[in-house]
């Protein structure tokens, strides 16, 4: 490419690019002003110099203009210096500059012309050196606009070259060609310069736009990490932070706040039956209907699957608690309408107040255990921790601790129930229940302690305990009777806890006479790892029943799905068997049921001859109830097999 080509493209190319034309804009501003500071100060030492021997239109008036013309501009470009322009504004005054640049060099060229007759060679050569130090300075000026640092070089290089050159002088013509060499030097240094800040520019924003990347990804990371994606809502880590924050603000104040969870009743069946999408639509909803009722004060959460936390920092007396959770609750009682179909479910929760010296984690246990407390006790309600919750959980902390530090192969007894085939009118086998008698709490009920161990993970030493002592029972009982186990959900689940009752059934060498009972919400946690489990104990020569049968959510499922031998009916069908037509319609059915699948079936809670006479005539056999014999210890079944007799005495009235 030739060099007129170059500078061609030099002046045809527009400004560069949008981020280097406001950077070169940036530059202009700050060295424009001073460039016009020089000019006027290089113009008015000239004219000075030959007011005595030129006309005064050349000293005086043409100078004038030119100085006030440059002040002019310099005054424009210090006002544009604190503005922020846009990329196109600072485009066209980057345009605007190469051609005032240009103009501006013609006009002082000119005048410098019209000057040099006048004089002798001192002041010729002041013109020339005028000239020659103006231009190289105002091309420094405008070094970060190559066009407009080339178009005033030409503007005055060419008719400097020219004007010496035609004056045939050695002098003048010596000067000339110097001032092409310099100038010719300086545009090459002055384009490498531009290439250099261009490049610097363009690094510097290319640094700038990683950092706001960088910048965005931990603000978006931030987002995520403290925001719940399901429902826009912020989450735990938020919800923990913001606890400690508005407990230190309430301790430095003297003021008292407050902390609710809400759980979702029976979400998980949500899912099962109308599918994930449904439950997630169910979640962000009930989240809607949270937010839109809290007070501006009030700090919202989702906590966890079916849990919401709420932060209440305004009035959190009784009565304003207790009439929040009648609202918040009976929001959730309303319908939430899906494509699927209406849902309807209920939600529990829990309030506490914050308490002098309060810690997060201790204010958020009381407001969970009240979460609890109504789950159990008003479900679909809202409790507020008191002084009888505070007492609870004192009492539930010492028996957590004592069930942890206890000899559990002296603690732990059992009791044997019988199981009753009034078609047969005899004892088929006993359920073993199992007792805790601490010998510091004395007799704890399994109602408190079973949950408890499961909860903190002892149920599994419970097991094994009873499993043993089932073992060891199995051997002073008849041939045929067997014995009944319970298994948690923790057994079922752990590989470790199946390994350990194999293990068991290995050391006591003698023909297995276990069924073991499992409840629906234990194999609904992982089915596949149930169906795995039981296999497992399947092969040891155990059987399967399948306990509390019709009080889960997809009961149907599990009896398809499982290797069962027995189902047990839970005791709450038995209740009503007696008066209510749809409980016998329901009874019959499950009893079709077994009878069609080859399983047997047993009822439990058989309290009075009236319901043993209505199960016989809808087809029942196995009974199980205080009225064929409450929980009995071992040295007892000698003598309650003895009275069987009796037993069937009540078989036969039961059949006439």
């Amino acid at each position: 490419m030739s060099a007129f080509q170059r500078i061609a493209e030099i002046f045809s190319k527009p400004p560069d690019a949008p981020d280097l034309a406001v950077a070169q804009w940036r530059a202009l501003s700050r060295q424009v002003p001073l460039m016009y500071a020089m000019l006027v100060a290089n113009t008015i030492i000239v004219a000075w110099t030959h007011y005595a021997v030129a006309p005064v239109t050349l000293t005086v008036y043409l100078p004038a203009a030119l100085v006030l013309l440059s002040i002019v501009r310099a005054y424009m470009w210090l006002r544009s210096r604190q503005r922020i322009l846009s990329i196109a504004k600072a485009r066209a005054n980057l345009r605007a500059m190469i051609f005032v640049g240009a103009a501006l060099a013609l006009g002082f060229t000119s005048w410098s012309f019209s000057l040099f007759p006048y004089g002798d060679a001192y002041l010729q050569s002041q013109i020339a050196f005028y000239m020659g130090i103006t231009t190289i300075g105002c091309m420094f000026c405008l070094m970060h606009v190559r066009a407009a640092a080339l178009a005033v070089g030409i503007c005055v290089l060419g008719p400097f070259t020219a004007f010496f050159v035609a004056s045939g002088q050695e002098t003048l013509i010596a000067i000339a060609i110097n001032m092409v060499v310099v100038i010719a030097v300086l545009l090459i240094i002055l384009l490498a310069n531009n290439r250099d800040f261009a490049d610097l520019v363009a690094s510097r924003n290319a640094m700038a736009h990683r950092q706001s990347e960088t910048q965005r990804l931990l603000d978006e990371n931030h987002r995520l990490a403290n925001m719940d994606s399901t429902t826009g809502l912020p989450n735990r880590r938020s919800f923990d932070r913001r606890l400690a924050v508005a407990l230190q603000d309430a301790e430095a104040t003297g003021r008292t706040i407050a902390v609710a969870r809400i759980d979702l009743d029976r979400f998980k069946s949500i899912n099962e039956i109308f599918g994930q999408l449904a439950g997630d639509r169910v979640l962000l909803e009930a989240a809607r209907r949270i937010d839109a009722l809290r007070r501006p004060d009030t700090f919202v959460a989702r906590l966890d699957s079916n849990a919401f936390g709420l932060i209440l920092q305004g009035p959190v007396d009784e009565q304003t608690l207790s009439h929040a959770g009648e609202v918040l609750c009976g929001a959730m009682r309303l319908s939430f309408d899906q494509p699927e179909g209406a849902i309807r479910l209920s939600a529990s929760a829990g309030f506490a107040a914050s308490r002098p010296n309060e810690t997060a984690h201790s204010l958020f246990d009381r407001a969970d255990y009240a979460t609890s407390v109504a789950k159990r006790e008003a479900r679909g309600r809202a409790v507020i921790f008191s002084e009888r919750h505070a007492r609870e959980i004192s009492q539930v902390r010492r028996m957590e601790h004592q069930l942890h530090a206890a000899n559990l192969e002296d603690e732990i007894y059992v009791l044997l129930q019988p199981q009753f085939d009034v078609s047969l009118g005899e004892t088929t086998g006993f359920e073993v229940l199992a007792r805790w008698r601490s010998p510091v709490l004395g007799e704890v009920s399994p109602a408190d302690f079973i949950p408890m161990a499961e909860r903190t993970g002892q149920i599994n030493r419970i097991t094994q305990t009873v499993l043993r002592k089932a073992l060891a029972a199995s051997v002073h009982l008849p041939k045929g009777i067997r014995l009944s186990v319970n298994l948690s959900a923790n057994d079922i689940g752990s590989t470790t806890a199946i390994e350990q009752i194999v293990a068991l059934f290995g050391a006591n060498r003698s023909p297995c006479r276990i069924d073991f009972e499992i409840t629906e919400t234990a194999v609904m946690r992982d089915l596949k790892q149930a169906n795995q489990s039981l296999l497992i104990l399947l092969g040891l020569g155990a059987r399967i029943a399948l306990d509390d049968f019709g009080t889960g959510h997809s009961s149907l499922t599990h009896v398809q799905k499982l290797p069962l031998h027995r189902i047990k009916i839970d005791r709450s069908f038995v209740a009503e068997v007696t008066n209510d037509p749809a409980s016998r319609a329901i009874v019959k059915t499950m009893i079709d049921l077994c009878r069609n699948l080859g399983i047997s079936c047993v009822f439990e809670g058989i309290e009075t001859e009236e319901q043993l006479h209505a199960l016989v005539a809808l087809g029942g056999t196995v009974m199980q109830g205080y009225l064929f014999g409450r929980p009995m210890a071992l040295d007892q079944i000698d003598g309650y097999l003895t009275r069987e007799r009796g037993l069937r005495h009540l078989e036969g009235r039961a059949a006439s």
